[in-house]
């Protein structure tokens, strides 16, 4: 863990991402893709493919993987037959990555306020945290189509900010990719990196306030 910059006692507002940071869902969102490729008579995709198109939002998803050039007449049926299946296979095998059960549960109370910032659509998101029995962790819970204007906009982190009262240096955004660092950055807020997720082989630590292998060495630091 990189030695950080910032006091831990100033954090009130932790703004956690979703895929790759809380969870491990590159497996069913891979599933999804290549299902709706199927559907329209398309080859499936290499996982590691498809896992390099995670992270923008549905609609980027599968604009990625119907094949470059595509159209929005094949971008739109394409987006409904994949969030469909999705939501019916969303937790097939999606799980928490180790240690966030117990991060979330150290890190609550205290006046601290734990809150998710995600790019997939809010209902898919909340119903994931549900089904995995982290539901009741978060005060809010933010998606893609929340705002009109998804991540690295800080639109996400400004509204979460005004709506529990707290300014941007008392908030550090917590992410698995260089879209959460810019959010952070686009907000005023702090950064915390984790070494896990999808998009971590991308992350520049220079640019990170604190890196973590796990969410329970944030917990750790936090508590200490």
């Amino acid at each position: 863990m990189t030695p950080p910059a910032l006091d831990p006692r100033r954090l009130r507002v932790f703004i956690f991402d979703l895929d790759g940071t809380l969870i491990d869902s590159k497996l069913d969102l891979a599933h999804s893709v290549n299902a709706t490729r199927e559907h329209f008579g398309l080859g499936t995709l290499p996982h590691d493919t498809i896992f390099s198109f995670i992270g923008d939002g549905a609609r980027t998803l599968i604009q990625r993987a119907l094949a470059e050039g595509a159209s929005e007449e094949q971008i739109e049926p394409g987006l409904a037959f994949f969030l469909q299946y999705y939501r019916e296979h969303m937790l097939d095998n999606t799980v928490t990555y180790p240690g966030v059960r117990e991060a979330l549960v150290r890190l609550a109370g205290e006046d601290r306020v734990l809150t998710v910032l995600t790019n997939k659509p809010v209902r898919f998101s909340r119903a994931i945290l549900d089904g995995l029995g982290l539901g009741d962790c978060f005060r809010l819970v933010y998606g893609g189509n929340s705002f009109e204007r998804k991540k690295p906009d800080p639109i996400g982190v400004q509204t979460t900010l005004r709506e529990v009262q707290a300014a941007p240096e008392e908030a550090i955004m917590v992410g698995d990719s260089p879209t959460d660092v810019l959010t952070a950055r686009n907000a005023g807020a702090w950064v915390c990196g984790v070494t896990y997720g999808l998009g971590s082989h991308l992350l520049d630590r220079r640019a990170l306030d604190l890196c973590v292998d796990s969410l329970t060495e944030l917990a750790s630091w936090v508590g200490r």
